[in-house]
């Protein structure tokens, strides 16, 4: 149910944090992790699943809305996450991938 803005003692500016701020360069990251560190919490932190669940739905529109600035890995392991990581200067725009078997 809404609230009227006078409910509150304080409000404040609704900033997130931009990419290139939160993700160290050479590392990838798994949508859980992404919400953990959104919320300034060691991407290993140990959180409850309702905890979890929450930033799980934080960290999905905020990768779309950063997309352009992010790269994608595929799952380390066919049942594993995807990661994500912070597109660097070293990676040429488009398919970043090799195919071992061509």
């Amino acid at each position: 149910m809404p609230e009227p803005k006078s409910a509150f003692d304080a409000t404040y500016p609704c900033d997130f944090y931009e990419p290139a701020e939160l993700f160290e360069p050479d590392q990838m990251y798994t949508i859980p992790e992404i919400g953990r560190l959104l919320q300034g919490v060691e991407p290993d932190a140990e959180v409850d699943p309702d905890t979890e669940a929450v930033l799980v739905d934080w960290a999905v529109p905020w990768v779309m809305v950063h997309a352009e600035e992010m790269v994608i890995a595929e799952p380390l392991s066919e049942d594993g996450p995807g990661y994500y990581g912070l597109a660097t200067d070293e990676e040429p725009d488009g398919e970043t991938a090799t195919d071992e078997s061509a």
